[in-house]
């Protein structure tokens, strides 16, 4: 079970993330000057005509796209989930109650690696893993 301290004392021993306010979020800022967040607490929908309530036990962590949010939530729909607001968006909400904290130190490395890479070498990345292996040559 990983609280908010949990997640305050993992994120903040990250290079160079500095924590968001109000509220519970943590980020880096990019060379060009330019804040990037990769955790940050689930404003909650309640009333549908009122605003977003902030909900501390509930994490938006970044990921690197549709597809690992996808199988993050399928592998452990007890502690991962999403809801329409992240639709196409790469960040999947994890329930901090439920998650241990290795998984936890895990994702959020992850998600601080990803907003830390430049775009062009991200792209760059993401392109080398979709490339097919190359088959071995006939003589």
């Amino acid at each position: 079970m990983a609280t908010e301290a949990d997640v305050r004392r993992i994120a903040m021993a990250l290079p160079n993330t500095h924590e968001g306010s109000p509220g519970l979020g943590f980020g880096i800022t990019v060379p060009t000057g330019k804040a990037k967040g990769f955790a940050w607490s689930w404003k909650e929908r309640i009333d549908p005509k009122r605003a977003r309530v902030e909900n501390r036990k509930v994490l938006a962590v970044r990921v690197r796209n549709e597809i690992e949010k996808q199988l993050l939530i399928a592998g452990d729909p007890g502690v991962f989930f999403t809801e329409p607001h992240y639709n196409g968006f790469p960040a999947v909400l994890v329930r901090l109650p439920a998650i241990k904290i290795g998984a936890l130190r895990k994702l959020l490395v992850d998600a601080h690696a990803i907003v830390s890479m430049p775009p062009a070498r991200r792209a760059s990345k993401l392109a080398a893993r979709k490339r097919p292996a190359a088959s071995p040559r006939r003589r």
